[in-house]
């Protein structure tokens, strides 16, 4: 079975995008070669998000905020847009599934705990779809 290319796409990628990327990587690396980006990086991953993270057992070894304009459209299969925005015009044609997910970022410990928990259950879920063959939900 050949991997997806799937890009996770938030919009600081420095909390969603990031945990839904290492949740991929720690899961679904027999299906996926997983990646993530933010409309308008932020400076740094949120200390809270590796945090947090880490409660899972999941380290994040050098993460840093990458821009979505670094991916090259033809490098990537699937989208993961959890943004909340529609995407950069030269990645529209590319197949892409939206997630609603808040975005955690100045807000308390429990609000990041509970995105993580919602992002870990769509990604399982996702794995779970390629790895039977289906088209993402």
């Amino acid at each position: 079975m050949t991997k997806k290319r799937v890009l996770f796409v938030c919009i600081g990628n420095s909390c969603r995008s990031q945990m839904a990327e290492w949740f991929a990587r720690s899961y679904g690396s027999d299906v996926m070669e997983p990646a993530s980006a933010g409309m308008s990086p932020a400076g740094i991953v949120a200390e809270e998000t590796q945090k947090t993270m880490l409660e899972k057992g999941i380290r994040m070894v050098d993460p840093y905020p990458k821009g979505i304009v670094e991916f090259d459209p033809a490098a990537i299969d699937l989208i993961v847009n959890i943004s909340g925005t529609g995407m950069p015009r030269a990645y529209r044609g590319i197949e892409t599934i939206v997630w609603q997910v808040e975005d955690p970022i100045g807000k308390k410990d429990a609000v990041y705990v509970k995105v993580r928990d919602q992002l870990e259950t769509l990604v399982m879920r996702l794995i779970l779809d390629l790895r039977r063959g289906r088209k993402p939900a």
